[in-house]
């Protein structure tokens, strides 16, 4: 498909889109004029795709610095009659979460929605939290899709919803949901032209302190109003269609009540199964459709709560059962019916279902189409840094300076960082020691440079250090805190797909842009030692290590090189084995553990389809095997 379709399409046109590319298609359904985001998996497609339809779609859209920033630049907008988006993944919610939470308080006048990707499994997080905790933290709406066209469809609803109440909307998905594929019909598009050169429409802000500043005065008042409008949502919840049954049974004895990707598994399992077992499937989750639910219990005997990560549903089913003196006895998670982590699929509903109604799985089902078996068959290999990455240069610069130190690693704290970086952690380089959060390596290099005698090494890539680093930067200068920070800049956001950030000189919808000096930041945040280096000038890296392990403040290496994935970057010719040379100390192999280099056969070799002739591995070996390809 070309994603100009997504602008362009009538509604009634049907294609097969991915659920991220759904969710905007909902977007520019919606008539939204502002988008803003800070990339994370599984979201980032959402963001790579608006990025290329902005212009066509009249929708500013902006890679900001970070979620919270994000977060505010749709609540202005929103405050200001436009319909406005923002979205990350769950994590993301975190940052994001100081001010997401005000605006519940204050609420918008145009629509705006709030996306959170959930990772249940962790793919690509460090944790996995539930982001429905944040729907009651805040007292906002949320809907789960459970497919692509549901994503479209809640998206658009979500922003009816939002200008209904005027209250932001989350809508929950899941990497299950955001990577999956299914067709999807388009429906009618509302008009967000502008008369202006900017593409974007222009709202106008009409203030009313008592609505948007919440000092105390005006936010317990404010609060007030939020619950107020918590329980007229409620009244929608328990009519909506979003939250429907779907029958299965003649005589009503068990129930399931599921939502999102869970939905998904239980459906397949009752269906394949020919169980007697009806569903409530709930779309509309939050507030929790309390009456919709004492319908659908109250002929029970037993019910089964499917939801991934937390038991959210779970809870809020008992206590239906509890108001209303219901006896039917829930399963789920808190009884051990189906696992209290993890993400679920159809073999793990099943198994737990049959706990309970000892069912005989019908034979030759393959809930997964032999896909699971497939990955059984395929050998695992885990995650590497790119042949010509420039960070195995500073990784094994920065471990040589410290041999030639005559330091012990166990002297040096490694604190690292969200990014591809955190490959580090793997041997040979066994780089990475302590990590929290996005921007924390630099916050932990503060914290451990007072709390021991021993050195800090802190790993920082650059979108990150954009995200959530200088102000920690600033806190390590003023409290004289001892560290060397390392800000790997390889121009460009590279763990999530590409992404710009503020060190290069292109915006999110691929104009010109001012490029921000990491370095010209650190000078200004007052350190004093600042260098800027070639990663693949060794010698050059092994130096700089070696200076800034020696000083007593705050010393800031930026590494600066770009990802060798980055399209259009040419690359040079492989290098070349001479194996006359070789006297097989197998440094390149043991310590630089380049993936283009291995040992086959007693003899080295030298992968051309992936060696991008970076040449640091020549000047690890100083035997004279390795040298430049022609």
């Amino acid at each position: 498909m070309n994603l100009k379709e997504l602008v362009t399409g009538s509604s009634g046109e049907k294609q097969f889109l991915l659920g991220n590319e759904a969710a905007v298609r909902g977007v520019i359904e919606a008539g939204v004029s502002i988008a803003a985001t800070y990339p994370g998996t599984p979201s980032s497609e959402i963001g790579n795709v608006l990025s290329v339809l902005a212009k066509d779609a009249n929708i500013y859209f902006e890679f900001s610095t970070n979620e919270k920033v994000a977060m505010e630049v749709a609540a202005t907008a929103a405050a200001s009659g436009l319909r406005s988006f923002t979205f990350m993944k769950h994590v993301g919610m975190n940052v994001a979460a100081d001010s997401f939470m005000t605006t519940a308080y204050s609420g918008v006048r145009g629509g705006m929605v709030i996306l959170t990707a959930d990772d249940p499994s962790l793919f690509s997080s460090q944790n996995e939290q539930d982001s429905r905790n944040y729907s009651r933290l805040a007292n906002m709406p949320i809907l789960e899709p459970s497919n692509c066209q549901e994503v479209k469809d809640m998206v658009k609803y979500a922003f009816d919803l939002s200008e209904q109440f005027n209250i932001p909307v989350i809508v929950r998905t899941t990497t299950r949901v955001s990577h999956m594929r299914g067709v999807v019909e388009f429906g009618d598009k509302i008009d967000n032209s502008s008369n202006n050169d900017n593409h974007w429409k222009r709202g106008h802000f009409k203030k009313d302190p008592s609505q948007f500043v919440p000092v105390p005065a005006f936010a317990g008042d404010m609060h007030v109003k939020l619950w107020n409008k918590i329980h007229k949502i409620e009244e929608i919840t328990n009519a909506s269609d979003l939250n429907n049954e779907i029958k299965f049974s003649q005589d009503k004895k068990y129930g399931i009540i599921a939502s999102s990707s869970a939905y998904n598994y239980a459906h397949d399992v009752v269906k394949f199964n020919n169980l007697n077992v009806d569903i409530l499937k709930l779309g509309f989750s939050y507030p929790f459709p309390q009456d919709k639910v004492h319908e659908f219990l109250k002929d029970l005997d037993e019910v089964f709560v499917v939801e991934e990560v937390d038991p959210i549903m779970e809870k809020e089913t008992l206590a239906v059962c509890g108001l209303n003196n219901l006896d039917v006895i829930v399963h789920g998670k808190l009884d051990e019916t189906f696992p209290l982590y993890h993400e679920f699929n159809s073999d793990i509903v099943a198994d737990g279902l049959n706990k309970v109604l000892n069912f005989k799985q019908e034979e030759n089902i393959n809930y997964s189409s032999n896909l699971e078996q497939l990955n059984q068959d395929i050998p695992s290999r885990a995650p590497v840094l790119c042949a010509g990455c420039p960070h195995r240069a500073m990784y094994y610069g920065i471990n040589k300076a410290i041999d030639e130190l005559g330091l012990k690693t166990s002297d040096v704290i490694f604190a690292s960082d969200i990014g591809c970086y955190t490959l580090g952690i793997n041997p040979p380089y066994n780089a990475a020691d302590y990590l929290l959060s996005m921007g924390s390596s630099v916050g932990d290099g503060c914290g451990f440079s007072v709390s021991t005698d021993q050195k800090v090494a802190s790993f920082i890539g650059d979108s990150t250090f954009f995200h959530s680093g200088v102000s920690p930067l600033i806190n390590a200068v003023h409290n004289k805190h001892n560290f060397v920070l390392t800000v790997l800049d390889n121009r460009i956001t590279a763990m999530t797909g590409g992404q710009p950030n503020p060190g290069i000189p292109i915006d999110g919808m691929g104009d010109e842009a001012p490029e921000v000096s990491i370095r010209k930041l650190a000078v200004a945040c007052g350190c004093d030692y600042v260098r800027v280096i070639n990663p693949f000038n060794l010698d050059q890296v092994v130096k700089t290590y070696k200076e800034a392990f020696q000083r007593n403040d705050t010393a800031v290496i930026v590494s600066k090189a770009p990802c060798t994935l980055i399209k259009g970057l040419a690359k040079k010719p492989p290098v070349n084995f001479i194996e006359k040379n070789c006297n097989n100390c197998d440094k390149c192999v043991n310590e630089f553990a380049c993936p283009a280099i291995s040992k086959i056969n007693g003899k080295i070799s030298i992968d051309n389809a992936q060696c991008d002739g970076c040449n640091v591995c020549i000047q690890v070996c100083k035997y004279g095997a390795l040298d430049a390809g022609r």
